[in-house]
């Protein structure tokens, strides 16, 4: 295991896009996590997200995880770029023949992503938890770590994508064509949920189709990309604005998204390797 991870720290060292896109993520991760203290103008009202409770326990795990989830598509390229250059510069076929087996070549990438995953949760965990000791408005102690789930489900949405790129980046091994296939996965999948959402309020009665929006669970919803998106809901709803215009804020813990992810992520890493054992580059 160390081994495995010194050889891809070697290999990501020196590598440009690495050192590139690792600097922006930090950088727009320290933004995004304090932008409450700032104040905007919002159709010439202030609006300030520190005083509309973004930094408020327990919701601030919900806020945190949603607005850094964002970013995610940072650690993405560096995943998918590191893993392209692999295949075009013909390092691969030269680890193979310098011994690294297609097992060690997994395992070395799916350590990086444990070790990226792993790192941003833990960063996002400390910064969250003394952004709310220092401006949450309550420290009631039942309430602090009341949704730390949302940690997990952050944890759980990286890791998913991050073996979803993996699994893309094998598959077509230029990037180009990597962010394409993305796409157009994200784009088939919107038009499966509207397409079943419309045949949904075809078979119901007026009366009863809002009530059928509401709490149908749709197929498509355990598709890759919907299934991570599920797993931390938008937390506008919860700002003292939003519960001043009636919103309300329901939330029932995703088990069957959170299940499917844990799918998705072993079919993705057994889909990578079954393709590196097929190919013989």
């Amino acid at each position: 295991m160390i081994r495995l991870l010194k050889l891809e720290y070697l290999k990501n060292l020196n590598y440009n896009p690495f050192r590139i896109f690792a600097l922006l993520y930090f950088l727009v991760l320290g933004l995004l996590l304090f932008i409450g203290l700032v104040d905007f103008d919002l159709a010439g009202l202030k609006v300030n997200l520190k005083e509309q409770g973004m930094y408020d326990f327990p919701g601030i795990w919900n806020f945190t995880t949603y607005i850094v989830a964002t970013l995610k598509i940072f650690l993405g390229c560096i995943i998918v770029f590191s893993i392209c250059q692999e295949f075009s510069n013909r390092m691969f076929k030269q680890n193979i023949i310098d011994g690294l087996s297609r097992e060690e070549f997994i395992g070395s990438k799916l350590l990086t992503i444990l070790v990226m995953t792993t790192f941003s949760t833990l960063l996002v965990f400390v910064v969250a938890l003394i952004l709310g000791k220092t401006y949450s408005s309550t420290q009631d102690a039942s309430l602090v770590f009341s949704e730390i789930y949302f940690i997990f489900n952050y944890f759980l949405k990286l890791f998913t994508f991050f073996t979803f790129l993996m699994f893309l980046s094998i598959l077509f091994r230029k990037s180009i064509f990597v962010f394409l296939g993305f796409f157009m996965i994200w784009f088939v999948e919107g038009v499966l949920s509207g397409i079943e959402k419309y045949m949904l309020l075809k078979s119901v009665a007026d009366k009863d189709k809002g009530k059928a929006m509401l709490t149908h669970e749709y197929l498509t919803d355990y598709l890759p990309l919907e299934s991570m998106s599920r797993l931390i809901p938008n937390p506008l709803v919860r700002t003292k604005m939003a519960q001043m215009m009636g919103m309300d804020f329901k939330f029932e813990y995703p088990i069957e998204s959170a299940v499917s992810c844990i799918v998705w992520s072993i079919i993705f890493v057994g889909g990578s390797y079954w393709i590196l054992k097929k190919k013989d580059w």
